[in-house]
């Protein structure tokens, strides 16, 4: 399971130090491609062949499913870690991600997310004042 949150730095070739806490589950190779709200998801190679399987279960009738897989897709990178636990960004994810120097890597139970720092921390300022809301509307049980 990830869970946490990490400051990195990418380099001029778009390469970023994988936190150290993440690097055994995910393993030398895993899979990035475009998330939600501007980031990266990555996903081991078990979790990522777990997802494409429930996404194939999706009509190829409905134009929403068609473009949600296409997006997911063909963004899809497999990526490997290097000795020094760097993994290197390709330039269309980047993009995507607005990525440039500064990133935040948190952990989201079965995903890695990869954000750039400004946008992360837009995103969290914005969603702490609604996390208690949130909680009470999505969450049945008592922690």
């Amino acid at each position: 399971m990830f869970m946490g949150e990490f400051q990195h730095q990418l380099d001029a070739k778009g390469r970023m130090i994988v936190p150290a806490k993440f690097r055994e589950e995910l393993t030398e190779h895993f899979v990035i491609t475009r998330g939600l709200d501007k980031c990266l998801f990555g996903y081991t190679l078990t979790e990522w062949a777990a997802i494409e399987e429930k996404l194939k279960a999706l009509p190829l009738t409905r134009r929403d499913a068609r473009k949600f897989m296409r997006m997911f897709f063909s963004g899809a990178v497999e990526v490997e870690m290097d000795k020094q636990g760097r993994i290197n960004i390709p330039k269309h994810l980047m993009e995507y991600a607005g990525l440039s120097k500064e990133a935040t890597v948190i952990g989201v139970s079965s995903r890695i997310e990869i954000w750039d720092r400004k946008l992360w921390s837009d995103f969290y300022e914005e969603t702490e004042e609604e996390f208690e809301t949130i909680a009470e509307e999505l969450i049945d049980f008592d922690f």
